[in-house]
């Protein structure tokens, strides 16, 4: 009987690409209050390490949709937005956080 095969990548960009998708959509409820200052820095923070996974992977395409996600959501140099382009900026980020979580893979460094 032989071992199941390791497999020969992981999918390190899963978990803080979905976490940064809810972040996002808690940011909904937070929207006028101070306590979106939070929410900046957690989108930021988290489409920062998807970017550095992708980067690992060698995924370089994913970087034209995580670094301007971290740009606008930087709470250092606040962005404001408003009205339907900036929803709808919250929706395509969500999705571009979860389909790089998902497609990323980075090689297993055994």
């Amino acid at each position: 009987m032989t071992s199941p095969r390791r497999p020969e990548f992981t999918r390190p960009a899963l978990a803080p690409g979905i976490l940064g998708a809810i972040v996002i959509f808690v940011g909904f409820a937070l929207w006028e209050s101070d306590a979106f200052l939070f929410v900046r820095f957690g989108v930021c923070i988290l489409a920062l390490i998807v970017a550095v996974f992708a980067w690992q992977g060698r995924q370089w395409w994913w970087l034209v949709g995580l670094l301007p996600i971290a740009v606008i959501w930087n709470p250092a140099w606040i962005i404001e937005g408003e009205g339907q382009g900036w929803v709808a900026m919250h929706y395509v980020a969500a999705l571009v956080l979860i389909v790089a979580g998902v497609t990323t893979k980075v090689p297993r460094a055994d």
